[in-house]
């Protein structure tokens, strides 16, 4: 899983705000046995979370289970997994993402050039998920680029939905053969349209430290700056 994202949505304010988890975090990641039964865990980057199971709902739960135990057991309601194909698909379909580009692109995608670009196609695929040859090709710098990628994109779809209503069941239909989820057709689109205008306040990570393993780079966070996170995106003060 290159990219875990959690969307919290404030039902009180009308607020919704982005939890974007780092792939490279360490933490314990459960291990599916037989039958897809837990069978222990492992220390090991999320990124692999979603390894254990058949690529279906069974890594979706593992997932979706290994950050809710990460969050301090936090309740998660729905899942949506989407794999590459998904991206160009639902970039196109709201008419392409602005973005402001700092890295340089050109070793991978020279049409993706330094300041304000409208992403369209493969492109989209290229800026968001491209790590070598990109910048100092770390996950935390790809990750800005998320963050940055993730209000162009909410932008263009609330352009959409304002435009007609059939558009977040188009959508749908358009993605449905690249997602996996546990919602009902109707459960996802009326999600879609309840939060469409829901003003976004934050994008925020955990915060931590970044360092190379013994293959692979690996993210410790900040136990103390997480438990301050934790409280101030899930509760709220008597």
């Amino acid at each position: 899983a290159d990219m875990v994202t959690l969307l919290i949505f404030d039902e009180k304010n009308e607020q919704t705000r982005i939890l974007a988890l780092n792939r490279d975090t360490m933490l314990d990641v459960s291990v599916l046995g037989i039958n897809g039964r837990k069978a222990g865990t492992t220390f090991a980057q999320l990124a692999i979370a979603y390894t254990y199971g058949s690529g279906m709902e069974d890594s979706c739960e593992n997932t979706r289970d290994t950050v809710s135990d990460f969050l301090y057991g936090i309740t998660i309601d729905h899942y949506v997994a989407a794999n590459m194909d998904a991206i160009n698909r639902m970039n196109d379909a709201v008419g392409g993402v602005t973005v402001y580009v700092e890295d340089d692109f050109s070793a991978v995608d020279p049409t993706i050039t330094k300041g304000e670009v409208t992403l369209r196609g493969e492109q989209a695929i290229n800026f968001v998920r491209t790590r070598k040859n990109v910048g100092d090709q770390l996950n935390i710098s790809r990750m800005e680029r998320h963050k940055s990628y993730a209000s162009g994109f909410l932008k263009a779809f609330r352009q959409k939905m304002d435009q007609g209503e059939t558009f977040a069941l188009s959508l749908y239909e358009t993605i449905s053969p690249y997602i996996v989820t546990d919602c009902s057709v109707t459960v996802l689109t009326s999600m879609m349209e309840r939060y469409a205008d829901y003003e976004i306040v934050e994008i925020v990570s955990p915060e931590g430290e970044n360092v190379m393993g013994e293959e692979y780079f690996e993210f410790y966070v900040d136990e103390q700056k997480l438990d301050q996170l934790i409280l101030r995106l899930f509760y709220e003060a008597k």
